[in-house]
């Protein structure tokens, strides 16, 4: 019995959840059901990307208000280069290595810099806002209809041995990710940064080389969140007015009309976020 208390009292967030969703099953039998819990996660699995990269961020002490306009504006690349035909065997790795070229440059902002985490990254989200307007001239950009495009929705609209591959990508972010900071020096580096820096430092971490990877790391994750919602079809979102949030806002999206199939690929424009207001 002590043991379950001790349990319960250091998982209540696991709890919460568990009782949320007996809640909800009880209101909607429909609720419980194979499709509807696919669906959640292959919903949720991009924001489960995107945390695991801050977890790391966070581990170490700072913060990324950029990830949003990362996942934007290497989202709007790897679009860019999917319409050009481009094989999603070098879209996606050039996609990946953008965004943790941009999560570097946060790092070394912050870590040899010394920038607080807070305003560099907040500079670097107006600046990849902008840059995506830029890139993408306020207009859509479509993935096309070609063999790399319908490639191309498999990693978004796709399934592997049943299970929604994004939710397979989120898997295994989660538990390589997982075994890096139980089981690697650098994990150990990253709790010992955010612990105390100035200890890291004298115990010999090099702690702005540690602070450039986990930053590096974050953006790399979020150009692959980017990636999966490119890849999938058939989804909007709106950013918030500028000064109502901090919150980074993935891009908008208009698509084409419901396909007869569910997983059938079907054509779909990216839109670069705008300025107003939802």
């Amino acid at each position: 019995m002590t043991t379950l208390i001790r349990f319960l009292s250091r998982n209540k967030p696991l709890v919460g959840l568990v009782v949320l969703m007996a809640a909800v099953a009880v209101l909607s039998p429909s609720f419980m059901t194979v499709d509807n819990l696919l669906n959640i996660l292959r919903q949720t699995s991009i924001n489960a990307v995107i945390a695991v990269g801050m977890t790391y961020v966070i581990l170490s002490g700072g913060i990324d208000l950029s990830v949003g306009s990362v996942l934007a504006f290497c989202g709007a690349v790897c679009a860019w280069l999917v319409a050009g035909d481009l094989s999603i065997w070098l879209a996606i790795p050039l996609t990946l290595l953008l965004g943790a070229g941009l999560g570097a440059v946060n790092g070394v902002v912050i870590g040899t810099g010394g920038v607080q985490p807070f305003v560099a990254t907040l500079v670097a989200m107006t600046m990849l806002r902008g840059a995506t307007l830029v890139f993408t001239d306020g207009r859509p950009i479509t993935t096309g209809t070609g063999a790399a495009a319908d490639a191309f929705w498999s990693v978004g609209g796709g399934y592997l041995l049943g299970i929604p591959v994004p939710v397979v990508v989120a898997a295994v972010v989660f538990a390589i990710c997982g075994l890096i900071l139980t089981r690697t020096r650098f994990g150990r580096y990253t709790y010992a940064v955010g612990g105390n820096e100035v200890v890291a430092r004298l115990s010999g971490i090099r702690v702005n080389l540690e602070k450039t990877t986990i930053y590096a790391l974050s953006g790399l994750l979020a150009a692959l969140a980017g990636v999966i919602l490119t890849a999938r079809l058939k989804v909007r979102s709106r950013p918030p007015a500028p000064g109502t949030s901090w919150t980074p806002s993935p891009p908008s999206w208009s698509a084409a009309p419901a396909c007869p199939a569910a997983r059938a690929p079907c054509s779909a424009r990216w839109s670069a976020p705008s300025s107003s207001a939802c």
